[in-house]
């Protein structure tokens, strides 16, 4: 996988506006995370989700080696602790974050890259999906079986709208 993050499966591409990402956005992302605190990469991973407000997750594929890539560069140094490595800048990341200072975050740019109102339906969406986790694990016969109609009738009502133009 490239510089980007995983593909989203259609369902999450709300609206058919799939997130744009830049080479480079992983990268710039992780040295911004890291001027603040020293972090473990799932926890950047997390971080990014939340400050694109949920349009970008970057797979692990995509961020464990742009931290080696960093730490190779001498931009970044890592710490094995606890089972999680922690990284934190060096002086020269810091220096390159510096550089990077006037430039918007990388987040804002790949949230901005879909319009503002598809945003609460992409938040739906991952909401449902965790609904979704709980009842596969935790429902009765009979909570599935409704979950199962309710499912029916919701996707039959989703291709109503879809053809009232």
């Amino acid at each position: 996988m490239s510089d980007t993050d995983r593909p989203l499966p259609p369902a999450a591409v709300a609206g058919g506006f799939t997130p744009k990402v830049r080479k480079g956005d992983v990268r710039a992302a992780l040295i911004s995370l890291l001027g603040e605190e020293p972090k473990n990469g799932y926890q950047m991973i997390q971080d990014i989700e939340e400050r694109s407000r949920g349009v970008w997750r970057p797979s692990p594929g995509s961020v464990y080696p742009a931290l080696q890539q960093l730490e190779d560069e001498g931009l970044l140094a890592g710490v094995d602790s606890g089972g999680a490595r922690t990284y934190r800048l060096t002086d020269e990341g810091h220096a390159e974050l510096l550089r990077r200072v006037e430039s918007m975050s990388p987040w804002d740019e790949v949230a901005r890259s879909v319009p503002e109102d598809r945003h609460e339906l992409r938040l739906l969406w991952a909401q449902l999906n965790e609904a979704f986790t709980h009842l596969t694990c935790t429902a009765s016969d009979s909570q599935v079986a409704a979950a199962k109609r309710l499912l029916k009738e919701t996707r039959s009502s989703i291709f109503k709208i879809l053809s009232e133009d």
